[in-house]
């Protein structure tokens, strides 16, 4: 598991937009898994799916909805002189217009480079749902950036990830 800490929470990251709640949605995961986990045929796959359903959970809880006054400010967006900051800004914007079920296909499929049989799994539908959720929500991902190309060279995701941690 330690391994594949990092995945897990950039899955639920990606999911719920928030790494505290990442970071417990993980936690939770974790916990419930334990007991099951001799019992797996595939434990990586498992708790995938338990990570994204556990971040889906968290947003819902009543706590979640009561927000600080800070969180009705907007965020304003400016220059990097880098320039890598807003391509991540840009395209962190894009994803939260993305449905939470097709973000999550997409950074399944794309971002963590599973197969379609294992998003299938993850997201505990057919492969064929599993496809139509991808492509909507790279239509979706698409329509968000306008047509704008997205410089993804390099390793922008995981310095993405890593510099919001």
């Amino acid at each position: 598991m330690t391994s594949q800490m990092a995945s897990l929470r950039k899955l639920a990251y990606m999911t719920c937009g928030d790494w505290h709640t990442a970071e417990d949605a993980v936690a939770n995961a974790l916990v419930k898994l334990y007991p099951r986990w001799r019992k797996l045929e595939r434990p990586d796959l498992y708790v995938k799916t338990m990570v994204y359903r556990a971040a889906v959970d968290e947003t819902r809880r009543p706590w979640r909805r009561e927000r600080s006054a800070g969180d009705a400010m907007p965020d304003v967006a400016l220059r990097d002189p880098a320039g890598g900051t807003d391509e991540r800004m840009r395209l962190r914007a894009a994803l939260d217009a993305v449905p939470a079920r097709q973000r999550a296909a997409v950074v399944l499929r794309h971002y963590l480079d599973l197969s379609l049989e294992d998003t299938a799994r993850v997201l505990d539908c057919t492969v064929g749902t599993a496809k139509s959720q991808v492509s909507r929500g790279l239509a979706k991902l698409r329509e968000s950036l306008g047509g704008e190309h997205v410089n993804l060279t390099g390793k922008p995701m995981e310095e993405w990830t890593n510099a919001v941690a």
